[in-house]
């Protein structure tokens, strides 16, 4: 018998991880469909996000768990936001840059799109707060998208945001037609 075997042989599958649960449970289950589907489709956020949160699950690491959840967003957009800053931090842009960009068509419209995204996004955390299940289908959409349309996974919060606006969207039409 080869090493591996022997490993495999030699270890308790029904033993408990670190959350108290079985280590197939639907959680891990689910966090490795996620990876598959995410290694698949070419998105390495998807996949790493869930390799990460399975290496947590399974090590005592998991403590984190619960910090990941309430401030995971945060530092997400801690980081988007970084490197959105980063070509004011290395002199790519100038102040006369910024300035003209506030009386230009372009930079208007962009003032006007980062806030209604902002207001969006907004929305759609809530809903997602109310409504976690629809994390699922937003995550593989954000997949169908990026093997359909070679889109850019740029997190849920937009996703959700677009799904708030196509759900008060019906509900205005809906509420028309009665």
């Amino acid at each position: 018998m080869g090493p591996v075997f022997l490993w495999l042989s030699s270890h308790n599958y029904s033993r408990l991880d670190r959350q108290g649960g079985a280590m197939f449970t639907t959680e891990n289950v689910v966090l490795v469909i996620f990876l598959l589907l995410g290694l698949a489709a070419r998105s390495n956020l998807v996949a790493a996000a869930a390799a990460i949160l399975i290496m947590l699950r399974l090590t005592p690491l998991a403590f984190l768990m619960p910090t990941l959840q309430r401030r995971g967003v945060e530092m997400g957009l801690l980081f988007l936001t970084l490197a959105m800053l980063v070509p004011f931090a290395l002199g790519k842009v100038n102040l006369k840059e910024v300035g003209k960009s506030f009386i230009t068509l372009p930079g208007i419209l962009a003032l006007i799109g980062g806030a209604v995204a902002t207001h969006l996004n907004g929305r759609g955390l809530h809903m997602l707060n109310e409504q976690s299940h629809l994390m699922v289908s937003l995550i593989v959409g954000s997949i169908i998208g990026i093997v359909v349309w070679g889109g850019q996974p740029v997190g849920p919060l937009m996703a959700a945001g677009v799904t708030y606006v196509m759900l008060e969207f019906i509900t205005l039409v809906s509420q028309w037609l009665k």
